[in-house]
């Protein structure tokens, strides 16, 4: 009776399913300022130290590493039977550029502003924060990235200037140099969520939204080839380059986000040759 019962039982567990962990990788580098795609089982949930994340139907994901992060980063995915996959990733850090200047006059370090233009200033960054807050499902952010304009790098991102001992905001993004005209290309597909000719500081501003949270801000444009609610194929020429706002001559200044993460756009591209000046 007991070998009985004891091969019932093995029969049994035969026929049960035998669940394995889900997958679980990543594809990008994980350093500093990093925008980081990976990949687990469709149907899985993922978070990144204790977050939700969106996953596509593909199980595709994205996150990504702020500038001054220190630390290890934490993804697990849990599939639909309850079965983790956790990947422990150590953050590269990286050097940059910092620039003390010190001897200015303080008016050039913190320019006096009126009311007007405080509040005016602070509407632009609202609708900034909307325009980049519209996180959808689209999924252009697994593409990958091509250079929108064909330029000399001019300015990198992270780069700090310190005047007078006071820390300046970290440039947040990749200057490209090109002259007034020049046409700005979809570094990736998308969604246009906001175009305005005449920000304070970034001029004429356009923001694409890939997908996930993850979205390029092109800032200083002469003009735009495209209107909010648009979608936007990759390579598609969408603005054109110009010296609008607060810049000392023509380029463009391209940003990213995933949320209010700012990210290097120079990661995501290939390597090329400089362009000659």
């Amino acid at each position: 009776m007991i070998r009985q019962r004891l091969a019932l039982a093995l029969g049994l567990a035969l026929l049960l399913p035998a669940w394995a962990a889900p997958t679980l990788s990543v594809r990008d580098a994980v350093t500093q300022g990093a925008m980081v795609r990976g990949q687990t089982t469709a149907g899985a949930t993922v978070t990144m130290n204790g977050q939700s994340l969106p996953v596509t139907a593909e199980g595709a994901f994205v996150f990504a590493v702020a500038r001054a992060y220190e630390g290890t980063v934490t993804v697990r995915a849990t599939d639909p039977q309850g079965q983790t996959a956790t990947l422990e990733l150590p953050v590269v850090e990286r050097s940059f550029d910092v620039q003390r200047i010190d001897g200015l006059p303080q008016d050039k370090v913190t320019p006096p502003r009126s009311q007007e233009l405080q509040d005016r200033i602070w509407r632009e960054v609202v609708q900034i924060r909307e325009a980049r807050g519209q996180a959808s499902a689209r999924t252009d952010f697994t593409q990958a990235f091509i250079w929108p304009v064909d330029g000399i790098v001019t300015g990198v991102f992270g780069s700090q200037r310190i005047l007078n001992g006071t820390p300046k905001s970290p440039h947040s993004g990749l200057d490209i140099a090109g002259a007034t005209g020049t046409p700005v290309l979809a570094p990736a597909g998308g969604a246009v969520t906001l175009w305005h000719p005449d920000m304070y500081f970034t001029g004429g501003t356009l923001i694409v939204d890939h997908g996930h949270g993850i979205t390029s801000t092109f800032i200083h444009l002469s003009d735009t080839l495209v209107a909010e609610g648009d979608i936007v194929e990759q390579g598609q020429p969408i603005a054109k380059v110009g010296a609008t706002g607060r810049a000392t001559g023509p380029h463009l200044h391209w940003s990213m986000n995933w949320d209010k993460v700012r990210i290097d756009p120079q990661l995501l591209l290939p390597e090329r040759d400089e362009p000659a000046s």
